[in-house]
């Protein structure tokens, strides 16, 4: 049986997931403004929380941008208390960042909200339907060069 696209627009996995992404995503970024950080915010919170006392540079690393920028991104979460910098022994130019309380009952939060939002986007899926569509999309993802 072959399948014709619709009057409405075209059909197809790919279109599928385009309009689930994208409204999934402005679920997610709706979610996570509620614990007072955006989304990107929220990443960097997250790879901070899990990798406390590494540097600026390394930051910028790992999101691809240019270490002004995460300068600018980390003065951002500073000013909202949510980490702080210091300064290393014998190195004057290199900045460490860690979480800080507040930083880490934030990162509560979001986790608290990804939560939330995973249950409510795979809400009708059985939990085996659940691990099959995300080893689909993980080697998906993996194949388009979007994980690591």
């Amino acid at each position: 049986m072959t399948t014709t696209a619709s009057a409405t627009g075209p059909e197809g996995a790919a279109f599928l997931l385009t309009q689930l992404g994208s409204h999934a995503a402005a679920r997610f970024a709706e979610r996570v403004s509620r614990t007072g950080v955006s989304l990107r915010q929220a990443g960097l919170l997250r790879w901070i929380g899990g990798n406390p006392g590494r540097s600026q540079r390394e930051l910028a690393e790992q999101f691809g941008v240019r270490p002004s920028r995460v300068v600018v991104l980390v003065d951002e979460l500073e000013q909202q208390g949510l980490v702080r910098r210091a300064v290393p022994p014998g190195d004057r130019r290199t900045r460490l960042v860690t979480l800080t309380d507040h930083g880490h009952r934030t990162l509560r939060a979001v986790a608290a909200a990804f939560r939330r939002h995973e249950q409510e986007v795979l809400d009708p899926l059985s939990p085996e339907e659940r691990a099959t569509l995300t080893g689909l999309l993980e080697r998906l993802a993996a194949h388009q060069g979007l994980v690591r």
